[in-house]
């Protein structure tokens, strides 16, 4: 009984990265970028928002997602994405890069509005599946992710650990940062518990973050709730 137990994990693991590499390899658009509340277009389709400190690597993980070497802008200054920018993927999900928060270096009024519009998409959103929440693994969670988690856990918007450029720790401090991780997302009721292990460098970890973007895509099929809801909060996750 356990072996097909695990025959069938297996087997259900695979369809859903074949699901994400499926999905990834449609066309990835550009659709807008935004600097105001005003501004967000529509819900159309269900949304995933990819959120970090501005020097996480969050364009360079997008950019090796869609197989692409200029979807999302990377540079060596943080803080380049001063917008919360809307890319559609196969016609059935949109992507969000949301503009990197923790940058000391930019203008008090400039970070003040940046966070401003983050938390106003954030709080705003009917169609947002999922928060995938970027985490540089040599430094693990802070002080500016943890103002973002409790933000996401006020609003009631699931979002899920993914850690980045795990490439540059070695396997012995890896495993103590995703063990700190656990713990504390624990504490957290918005917190998705699974957490996510990616290097953009050495494509790591992409194959999972696209089944798990997938899921979502394919869970969203069905119509959106019309009350301000959306599904992700009224299942288990």
């Amino acid at each position: 009984m356990a072996e097909n137990d695990a025959a069938g994990d297996v087997e259900a693991k695979a369809a859903a990265i074949e699901a994400g590499r499926v999905l990834f390899a449609q066309e990835c658009e550009f659709v807008m970028g935004v600097r105001t509340e005003a501004d967000l277009p529509q819900a159309e389709l269900p949304e995933v928002a990819f959120a970090g400190r501005s020097n996480v690597g969050k364009s360079s993980l997008l950019n090796a997602l869609t197989n692409r070497r200029t979807l999302a802008r990377t540079s060596n200054t943080p803080g380049r994405t001063r917008e919360v920018n809307f890319f559609r993927l196969g016609g059935r999900l949109m992507l969000v890069d949301l503009p990197g928060y923790g940058y000391a270096r930019a203008g008090k009024e400039e970070i003040e509005r940046w966070n401003k519009l983050i938390e106003d998409y954030l709080r705003g959103r009917s169609n947002l599946r999922r928060v995938c929440l970027l985490i540089d693994a040599r430094r693990g969670i802070g002080a500016p992710d943890r103002k973002v988690m409790e933000l996401l856990d006020q609003a009631a918007v699931v979002y899920q650990i993914v850690l980045t450029k795990v490439d540059k720790e070695k396997a012995g401090a890896l495993a103590r940062i995703e063990q700190t991780a656990a713990g504390e997302i624990a504490r957290h009721g918005a917190a998705y518990p699974e957490i996510l292990a990616t290097s953009a460098a050495k494509k790591q970890g992409l194959e999972e973050v696209r089944a798990a973007v997938a899921a979502l895509a394919e869970e969203a099929s069905g119509p959106f709730l019309t009350d301000g809801a959306h599904p992700s909060e009224s299942k288990d996750h």
